[in-house]
């Protein structure tokens, strides 16, 4: 693994974790959304991540295929959560159905606040990362002086 493969593990983990806090942030925004373009409340959403090897030459693909490789974090893809909406009864509310219920998006504002904190250490983790790599290839450089 070499500098530029360190620099793009951490960078991938850096978009990866930014994606994460803006689903959470927009989650947060919308717990009281309860009609969308789509129709029905707003649905949770988050990100599937997966470990995807960094390759660009043939030696880098065969050491990756043996398990050696570095990794970088991409978003698969970004999924709605399957959970049930909360009924609310409000019958004064104008998307109450027939018997006064009213469906909420089902979202646990802890949860999404533990959601919001973890990314939020995993974005400090990745630049402190990028940042103790810099560090040694300056003092690598210092060697050479």
């Amino acid at each position: 693994m070499n500098f530029f493969d360190s620099m793009q593990t951490s960078a991938s983990g850096l978009t990866a974790q930014r994606l994460r806090m803006n689903l959470v942030s927009s989650n947060l925004a919308n717990t009281n959304t309860t009609r969308t373009e789509q129709g029905g409340p707003y649905q949770r959403r988050e990100p599937i991540f997966a470990a995807i090897p960094v390759q660009s030459a043939f030696g880098e693909i065969l050491n990756s295929e043996l398990g050696g490789g570095p990794a970088e974090v991409n978003v698969v893809d970004v999924i709605n959560d399957s959970r049930k909406p909360i009924q609310k009864f409000d019958p004064q509310h104008p998307d109450a159905d027939s018997l006064g219920f009213v469906s909420m998006p089902n979202i646990n504002v802890m949860e999404e606040m533990v959601n919001m904190m973890t990314a939020s250490r995993s974005y400090e983790a990745n630049v402190s990362a990028i940042s103790t790599s810099k560090n040694m290839v300056q003092k690598a450089l210092e060697i050479g002086r």
